[in-house]
């Protein structure tokens, strides 16, 4: 675990919990927390006129940041970007169909790596945004930047697009190894100075995101997920020493214990799929998790959202513990939902 920053604030709830306290009532984010279900995040997406065009706006992606912390009063905010502002930052063209999510030119088996020209100045729109976010932050919340993990970022690179299975990557990985590897170094190296920049901007803590860690056999979550992660984090701790990672390999199910422990990360996400209880035994002792909230069960609300909040409770009492979902909130998600989720996690 990371030893306290001096600069941390006295009283920043989730900071406090990923340094390994257990508060009696958890601190409170969303993944996804800033977008779709919120009407006032509908508006200005519509006037930027595209998902790319809002990211690359500063003043705007700032206050989509900021949009959720003003309705709710999170606990942590999560910078507004995108994971594939990486792979476009590697040279990679990148464009958003309208209806259809994010596009980009694949690397197909006979595409040359070394084509792909790198410019990190695709960055700095993103560092800048956190530094607005930052001189209008509550200094209560903690500031939480992000980037998407090797394995994930790699199947979008090589599919071009998402995919249900990710079939593309995974035979590449598998007939084209050392062209894959070469991809994932590459990953690896644009993720680390893309995170070490949001740092120097601002942000207190860092997310990876392995949105298909799921995918993929053990011998193949070792290689692809847990070594290019644990790259990351070596690298990471060794220029930021006190700035805390949250690992999140959803899907991992058994594998996310050997993640946990041998990643190097200071916490881990939990998804909705994971028997609590089995993580809480699982899991390296006085780790802080986050997260196991079925995003189905917030949508259902009522009793559903809150005998999946008392069991979550009931697993972690002993264990530092952020209360948020097991992915992303859904875009037709109540608001008077989610408000009265958190009314319940901090009733007295």
């Amino acid at each position: 675990m990371s030893p306290a920053a001096p600069s941390d604030h006295p009283a920043k709830p989730l900071m406090a919990v990923l340094r390994g306290e257990c508060p009696a009532v958890p601190p409170m984010w969303l993944m996804r927390q800033a977008g779709r279900y919120l009407p006032e995040y509908r508006a200005l997406r519509a006037d930027k006129g595209g998902f790319l065009e809002l990211v690359y706006d500063s003043p705007a992606a700032a206050e989509v940041t900021l949009q959720p912390l003003r309705r709710f009063g999170f606990d942590g905010a999560i910078l507004f970007s995108d994971i594939l502002i990486v792979p476009y930052a590697m040279g990679q063209d990148l464009w958003f169909e309208a209806g259809e999510g994010p596009r980009l030119a694949p690397i197909l088996a006979e595409t040359d790596l070394s084509a792909l020209t790198p410019d990190f100045s695709r960055f700095e729109a993103v560092y800048e945004t956190v530094r607005q976010v930052k001189a209008a932050l509550d200094p209560s919340v903690t500031f939480l930047g992000f980037a998407g993990s090797p394995w994930t970022v790699a199947t979008y690179m090589v599919a071009g697009q998402g995919s249900k299975d990710h079939g593309a990557a995974r035979r590449m990985a598998y007939q084209q190894t050392e062209k894959f590897a070469a991809l994932i170094d590459a990953i690896v190296d644009a993720t680390v100075t893309y995170l070490c920049g949001q740092i120097d901007a601002g942000v207190e803590a860092v997310q990876l995101f392995d949105s298909w860690a799921g995918s993929l056999s053990p011998l193949q979550f070792q290689r692809w997920v847990i070594e290019p992660n644990k790259r990351i984090v070596a690298r990471l701790k060794a220029l930021h020493p006190t700035i805390p990672i949250i690992g999140f390999p959803k899907g991992a199910g058994a594998k996310l214990a050997d993640y946990a422990a041998q990643t190097g990360v200071d916490a881990v996400g939990v998804d909705e799929t994971i028997d609590p209880h089995w993580a809480n035994q699982a899991l390296p002792k006085a780790m802080p998790v986050q997260g196991n909230l079925d995003p189905l069960a917030l949508i259902a609300g009522g009793r559903a959202v809150e005998q999946a909040v008392d069991t979550i409770r009931a697993a972690f009492a002993d264990r530092p513990h952020i209360m948020n979902l097991g992915h992303g909130i859904l875009p037709d998600t109540p608001i008077a939902h989610v408000e009265a989720l958190i009314s319940y996690v901090r009733r007295a």
